[in-house]
């Protein structure tokens, strides 16, 4: 009798057991809110979000950029259609439909041809090093953005990181130690949110998969204007006289990703197969 009363519960524990297990399983998927509404949205008349709304601002009425964004997709897709990570051009090659290219130093023109020869196999985005702040703009991923009055943070799914842009006053360093992000301040001149940034590594940070490259020397111009709800327009000045004959600029334009989350997109186990590109 003891074990025959004793079935009913032996059951129900096997059918918590099974049930939780899969919960666990469930539980990545719902724990990633790729569907979580974004609030706060307007909308047109049937209900679709209105992206040519106005540009939010913040308390202190400056332009809100905080979102998650993606670089634009104007890559020329193949006869068999596009691909699932489609890219921006500039990612390819930053200086598409810049009037006349960018302005190579004659060294920094035959580097970029020799990397291009060989189909970009030291791009350190592919040997999972950092791709500095350039290659966040155009990398086909997506980008947070967190805002406050004294400091912007703009998280990454690329390298799973984070890049610090300081709005209280300081300076940029004098003499800093090289890293692959640089160093950066903004101030806000209008609607326009402006960024300078130095303090870059020598050598491995590409600015496009071809192989542009930066140097010490250079010194980043952001000019960042959320031009309506869903769009973000950044103009992009490279001032780096070791490289380049003169400074360029190049506009690129971020549009807004609704209902999802940032994932981790980690490449820190080293890229294998890079060793084998010919």
């Amino acid at each position: 009798m003891k074990i025959a009363r004793s079935l009913p519960w032996i059951r129900r524990l096997r059918r918590c057991a099974v049930l939780a297990a899969l919960l666990l399983l469930a539980a990545p998927l719902a724990a990633q809110w790729l569907d979580y509404p974004t609030p706060g949205v307007p909308k047109n008349a049937d209900g679709t979000p209105n992206l040519n709304a106005p540009a939010p601002r913040t308390a202190d009425r400056k332009p809100d950029l905080s979102g998650i964004w993606r670089p634009e997709r104007n890559q020329k897709c193949p006869p068999d259609g596009c691909p699932d990570n489609q890219m921006s051009e500039q990612f390819l090659d930053f200086g598409f439909g810049l009037r006349g290219g960018i302005p190579y130093q004659p060294w920094a023109a035959a580097l970029v041809k020799e990397r291009s020869e060989q189909n970009g196999k030291d791009d350190p985005t592919s040997n999972c090093f950092p791709g500095g702040i350039v290659r966040l703009h155009t990398y086909p991923a997506f980008n947070k953005i967190v805002q406050t009055p004294r400091l912007i943070v703009i998280l990454s799914e690329r390298e799973v990181t984070y890049r610090q842009i300081f709005m209280d006053g300081r300076p940029l360093p004098v003499d800093p130690l090289p890293t692959w992000k640089g160093y950066s301040v903004g101030h806000w001149e209008g609607d326009t949110l402006v960024v300078e940034s130095n303090g870059f590594r020598n050598e491995g940070i590409w600015l496009d998969r071809k192989g542009s490259p930066l140097t010490d020397a250079a010194r980043i111009t952001e000019r960042i204007r959320r031009v309506n709800y869903g769009r973000m327009e950044t103009q992009v000045t490279i001032n780096d006289s070791k490289a380049y004959t003169a400074p360029f600029t190049v506009t690129l334009n971020e549009y807004l990703a609704l209902d999802t989350e940032l994932l981790d997109f980690v490449c820190l186990e080293n890229n294998t197969d890079a060793a084998h590109i010919k």
